[in-house]
């Protein structure tokens, strides 16, 4: 198996090398980790005490993984954190990310990568976000006997961790020294398989929007927008999505507004939405002084990082992605107590599903669906503001899982 795993990630190598000649996601991966060692050794030369090392796959972990980072940093600030990402997709977007001293691609994990990876980096102690476990780097980190642990972690009885013939992959998972699961479920799954150093801390992903809920920055242009009116916002949309959309603003309630954010920003898509959507509708890219919001019914956020920020001025939100591969986030609408509804592909996302529980989110099969849930919600404001409530209270609930994971990896590196 180990020469089945090194021959994997040589092939995987080689591929996107050659992918990487007319791809432009695959040429960042390769440029990215060109050079690695000497940027490694760079920053350590600079090394002023001890460092805790945090690996993420992609920016959707970070985020998940940033509320313990965080946290650690404030806890330790003599420490420094380096920051590894897998993918551009988190590496573009934090690369300056502050609380880091270094900010790198994490090498593909080859034997001879993870043994000078870590034996430059050194770290007294490092952390894997979600579902990120490379065998290499941890044999490494194991044998040099560093604490190492998995967190925001989640599993499932279909992975190979837990099948008959899955001896390889339980091994990798003694490897670390404590893992912190998101569930009661997952914990009992790694029990079963003789884990021991098993902990139900949450998802921090609760914390990081409990926290960024508290301090969004105001959009003046949305506040003038919204001003007087009740908002449906409609966040990170696919073309399926906004088909139903459409069919909603044709039937919009008086008193209502539409805030339409893309989750891809295509000037001829936007536009030719705008045409059919029989409604007055601005652009937040193109607003100038003299633009009628107060007057309009639907602004397009034609802008990516500010959505979060967006969402303050809501009051029912609709998330995309579920007529695709998969809804998108729907604690941030949560943490601002709007109630939330999603397209059919919502199975896999457990806070989708325990929002439905809730009584403050609603799957929807086709437009009729989104009419049949939200005219009704936008007509009756009462149960409006208990489907928020519930929304609300159920992030607020959940955090925590931040300092539950502190409190005992403090224990082991201090011991």
């Amino acid at each position: 198996m180990r020469f089945l795993y090194e021959f994997g990630i040589s092939a995987y190598a080689a591929i996107l090398r050659l992918v990487a000649l007319w791809h432009p996601k695959a040429r960042q991966m390769v440029e990215g980790r060109r050079d690695w060692r000497e940027k490694l050794r760079s920053a350590m030369g600079c090394r002023k005490g001890r460092v805790v090392w945090f690996h993420c796959a992609s920016l959707g972990e970070f985020e998940q993984g940033r509320p313990i980072m965080e946290a650690f940093m404030h806890q330790h600030p003599d420490w420094q954190l380096v920051l590894t990402f897998f993918s551009p997709s988190g590496y573009n977007v934090r690369k300056d990310y502050e609380l880091a001293d270094l900010v790198l691609y994490l090498p593909l994990d080859t034997a001879s990568n993870a043994r000078d990876f870590v034996g430059i980096l050194t770290p007294d102690c490092a952390f894997f976000v979600k579902y990120e476990i490379w065998r290499n780097m941890l044999k490494v980190l194991h044998q040099r006997s560093i604490p190492t642990f998995l967190v925001s972690a989640i599993f499932r009885p279909s992975q190979l961790f837990f099948k008959p013939y899955g001896g390889w992959y339980r091994r990798l998972l003694r490897r670390f020294t404590h893992i912190y699961v998101q569930d009661d479920d997952s914990r009992q799954l790694l029990e079963g398989i003789g884990m021991q150093q098993v902990t139900v801390a949450g998802d921090s992903r609760f914390d990081r929007v409990a926290a960024a809920a508290s301090s969004v920055r105001e959009l003046a242009p949305v506040a003038r927008f919204a001003e007087g009116h009740r908002v449906l916002i409609a966040g990170s949309t696919w073309p399926p999505d906004e088909e139903h959309l459409l069919s909603l603003a044709g039937q919009l309630p008086e008193g209502w507004k539409i805030i339409l954010a893309p989750h891809e920003i295509e000037d001829g898509r936007i536009d030719r939405w705008i045409g059919r959507v029989g409604l007055p509708a601005l652009r937040y890219t193109r607003l100038t002084a003299e633009s009628p919001l107060e007057q309009s019914r639907v602004l397009i956020v034609d802008t990516i990082g500010i959505l979060l920020s967006v969402y303050q001025y809501g009051d029912l939100a609709y998330i995309g992605g579920g007529f695709g591969a998969g809804i998108h986030n729907t604690l941030e609408p949560a943490a601002f107590g709007m109630p939330v509804i999603f397209g059919p592909n919502n199975q896999r996302f457990r806070e989708a599903q325990e929002l439905m529980e809730e009584g403050a989110a609603y799957s929807i099969d086709n437009a009729d669906g989104l009419l049949s849930l939200a005219l009704p919600l936008m007509r009756q404001p009462e149960a409006l503001r208990v489907a928020g409530d519930k929304a609300r209270g159920y992030v607020q609930d959940n955090t925590g899982a931040s300092q539950l994971v502190l409190f005992g990896v403090n224990r082991i590196i201090q011991a």
